[in-house]
């Protein structure tokens, strides 16, 4: 049994170098482009205002926050908020952030499956996060106390039903990947349509994008360590049981 405990902590101390070198990627990359100024001058907020007309979108205001890339996008309060060092900066890197965020409310408009499927997730995987522990635990309780009897599989059921809840962060973090791209994408398509950066500077907000793109990419990977853990966990558990 042990050899699974040295197995994911190895996986997991993998996972958390890598997030940590996304993370420091992201900020790093957000530095170096930060003293790059834009031909067009235009900050975060003017990008982020201009994209919104010139997509016919009226009802979407835009905000600052304190935070550094703390930059999102609040559907049902709808608003787009950015980070103190996106809002009034004209680098490549700071029009680069505002249009992802508004390439989001792009998705939203125009239905994205991806967007319209993370956005479902989110209630159900709050839910199970909260669920899933207490699910394994009562379902081991039970499969002690109706051992040997016809329902002796119950309480593996409703275990195996915890770890699927558990499952469901994985998820919405596998569905995370597709729409951040996505996003991305409309973001460089939208800059250079509307002149806010020149073919020439696209390569330094491609840059910028794909640094952030890889930190969603490692929180996948931390959270599918986290998920095989926890399954591998409850079926070694069980199996125990069913030794003892």
């Amino acid at each position: 049994m042990w050899q699974y405990y040295w197995i994911f902590l190895i996986a997991i101390l993998f996972c958390a170098v890598l997030a940590g070198n996304a993370s420091r990627k992201v900020n790093s990359t957000f530095r170096a482009l930060n003293d790059v100024p834009t031909s067009s001058r235009m900050t975060g907020y003017d990008t982020a205002t201009r994209l919104l007309r010139a997509n016919g979108v009226r009802d979407i205001s835009v905000g600052r926050v304190k935070g550094a890339l703390s930059d999102h996008y609040h559907p049902t309060k709808k608003i787009v908020n950015l980070s103190e060092s996106v809002y009034g900066n004209d680098s490549v890197a700071a029009v680069a952030v505002a249009a992802h965020e508004i390439g989001h409310v792009m998705q939203k408009k125009k239905g994205y499956v991806f967007y319209k499927l993370r956005s479902a997730l989110v209630t159900v995987t709050n839910i199970g996060s909260r669920l899933a522990l207490p699910l394994v635990l009562f379902g081991l309780i039970l499969d002690l106390f109706v051992m040997g009897t016809q329902n002796s599989d119950l309480g593996f059921y409703l275990a195996i039903g915890g770890v699927a809840l558990y499952g469901l962060s994985t998820l919405f973090a596998l569905v995370t990947l597709p729409v951040e791209y996505d996003a991305s994408r409309r973001a460089k398509k939208m800059l250079v349509k509307e002149g806010i950066l020149t073919e020439e500077e696209l390569p330094y907000a491609d840059k910028m994008l794909d640094a952030a793109a890889q930190t969603y990419l490692a929180s996948l990977l931390v959270s599918l360590v986290y998920f095989l853990r926890f399954a591998v966990w409850v079926m070694l558990l069980f199996g125990r049981n069913r030794r003892d």
